[in-house]
């Protein structure tokens, strides 16, 4: 953990605020709402990788789509079977 975490954790300070850190919802397995990443790296029907500020973001599934996507915040649907931090 570097000095930016342990200052956010001893000061009780939202990570997604202090440190960029990517926020993902899950609802269900067939809707996921990605805030705080950097760019979209890989786009197909299976797999959907996105940069972040600490590592990569790797969504696996099926007929994946991105519903809908800003500079901060997107929408994935479809069938999701797996994520990853790599």
């Amino acid at each position: 953990m570097g000095f930016r975490e342990r200052a956010a954790d001893a000061l009780n300070l939202p990570k997604d605020l202090t440190l960029g850190a990517v926020i993902m919802t899950i609802t269900g397995k067939h809707e996921a709402y990605v805030e705080n990443y950097m760019s979209l790296i890989e786009y197909t029907e299976c797999l959907i990788r996105l940069q972040t500020r600490t590592c990569k973001l790797e969504i696996h599934g099926t007929n994946l789509d991105i519903a809908y996507y800003t500079n901060d915040e997107m929408k994935i649907t479809g069938e999701i079977q797996e994520v990853k931090y790599c």
